[in-house]
C-alpha cells in the first residue's frame, strides 16, 4: 500500500505540470486539474495512516515519541522544499515567466522523487508487531469484516481520534496551507514575502520536532497535547494581530504559533496509531483521520476565508483555530495515555487487558 500511494502521489503530481492549457482544451483542463487533485487525495489518504502506523509498530515502545516525530520532520521538509522551489522559480523567472510556464517546472520535480520512493520502500517488510499478530492468526482477511469490527468495537476510539485530528488540522491547515494566501491577499505581503515567512516557520518548527518527540517519551503525549491546544487557545489572536503589522511580525507571530503546535505535530505517530490495537490499527487510524481531515481540516482555508469576506475580520483564522483547539481539549480528556506501553496485541494499548495479553504472548 505504501508503494502505491507514492505512484499515485507522482504520477498525479506530474500530470498536473502536463495538463494543457484553457484555451487549448477548455473546460477540460480545470478538470483535468480537480481529477489530478483528487487522486493526490487520495495518495495522501492511503499514504499517512500507513506511514505513521510503520513508524510507530517498528520504534521501541520508550522511544516511540522521539523516532516517530522524524516522520513530521520530513513532511515540515516537503512543505519547505515545495515553497523554496516555487519562491526560487518565481525570483529568477520573474512574474511573467512564472505565469505563463514556469508554474508547471516544481511539479515535473515529481518523476524522479516517486523513482527514488518507489525504490525506498520495495527494500521495507512489514513490521514485527504485524507479522506476530499474522502468525497467532489475529489478522483479518476480509475487509468487510475489519470494518465491521472496527466501528462496532471501536467507535469512541473513532470519535476521540476524530476530535484531536480536528484541532490538530484546522491549525495544520490554517497555518501550513492557507497562510501564504492570507499573508497576500488579506495583509497585504507581497508574493514572495508571503512564500517566504511559512518557510523560516517550518524551518523553526523542524529543528524542535525531535525534542518534543523526546519529551513525549519522558512525560507523555497528554501534556505536550495540553500544551499545544493551551497554548495556541491563548496565543492566537495576538499573533495574527502581529502579523497584521508587517513583514518582521509576520514572522514572529508564525514561528511562535508554529513552535506551540509543534508539540502535536511531533507526537502524531505516537499517539494516533497506539489508540487502536494491532488487528484495526491502519484501518482505524485511517477512516478516521481522514474523515475528520476533510470534513474540517481541508475546508478551514475555503471556510476561513469566506468568513473573513462576510465578517471583515482578519482574525477569522484565529478564532477558528481556538474553536478547533477547544474541540480537541474534550477529546483529549478522554484519551489514554500510552507513552512507554507496547502496541502487540489485540487489545487497546495502555489498558490494563493490554498487559495480561502482553504477559500471555511472552509466556508462550
Amino acid at each position: 500500500m505504501l508503494a502505491l500511494t507514492i505512484l499515485l502521489m507522482s504520477a498525479a503530481t506530474l500530470g498536473v505540470g502536463l495538463i494543457p492549457s484553457y484555451d487549448s482544451i477548455g473546460m477540460l483542463a480545470p478538470a483535468l486539474l480537480v481529477f489530478l487533485r483528487m487522486v493526490q487525495g487520495f495518495s495522501t489518504g492511503g499514504e499517512y495512516g500507513g506511514a505513521a502506523t510503520f513508524m510507530a509498530e517498528y520504534a521501541p515502545d520508550q522511544r516511540r515519541g522521539f523516532l516517530g516525530s522524524f516522520l513530521e520532520v520530513g513532511t515540515l521538509a516537503g512543505y519547505a522544499c515545495g515553497a523554496l522551489l516555487m519562491l526560487t522559480f518565481s525570483l529568477v523567472l520573474g512574474d511573467d515567466a512564472m505565469h505563463d510556464w514556469g508554474w508547471r517546472v516544481p511539479f515535473l520535480v515529481a518523476a524522479p522523487l516517486g523513482i527514488v520512493g518507489l525504490y525506498l520502500r520495495s527494500r521495507m517488510s512489514d513490521t514485527p508487531v504485524f507479522e506476530e499478530a499474522s502468525a497467532t492468526g489475529s489478522t483479518e482477511d476480509e475487509t468487510g469484516q475489519q470494518f465491521h469490527d472496527l466501528v462496532a468495537g471501536y467507535w469512541k476510539q473513532i470519535l476521540l481520534l476524530g476530535g484531536l485530528v480536528l484541532a490538530l488540522n484546522v491549525c495544520n491547515y490554517t497555518l501550513l496551507t492557507y497562510m501564504p494566501t492570507y499573508l497576500d491577499q488579506r495583509l497585504g505581503l507581497t508574493t514572495n514575502e508571503a512564500l517566504l515567512v511559512p518557510v523560516i516557520g517550518m524551518l523553526s518548527m523542524m529543528v524542535f520536532l525531535p525534542f518534543a518527540g523526546h519529551l513525549s517519551d519522558r512525560v507523555g503525549r497528554k501534556p505536550l497535547w495540553w500544551t499545544s491546544l493551551t497554548g495556541l487557545f491563548v496565543m492566537a489572536v495576538p499573533m495574527f494581530l502581529l502579523m497584521a503589522t508587517g513583514l518582521p511580525g509576520a514572522i514572529v507571530g508564525f514561528a511562535v504559533l508554529g513552535l506551540l503546535f509543534t508539540p502535536q505535530l511531533a507526537t502524531i505517530s505516537a499517539t494516533f496509531p497506539a489508540m487502536f490495537p494491532t488487528q484495526v490499527r491502519f484501518a482505524g487510524f485511517a477512516i478516521a483521520y481522514n474523515v475528520s481531515t476533510s470534513l474540517f481540516g481541508g475546508t478551514a482555508p475555503a471556510a476561513n476565508d469566506w468568513l473573513v469576506d462576510r465578517t471583515g475580520l482578519d482574525v477569522v483564522p484565529a478564532l477558528s483555530m481556538m474553536v478547533a483547539c477547544l474541540a480537541g481539549a474534550v477529546a483529549m480528556r478522554h484519551v489514554v495515555e500510552t507513552s512507554g506501553s507496547s502496541l502487540r496485541g489485540t487489545e487497546l494499548p495502555g489498558t490494563e487487558a493490554s498487559e495480561r495479553e502482553l504477559a500471555e504472548l511472552d509466556a508462550r
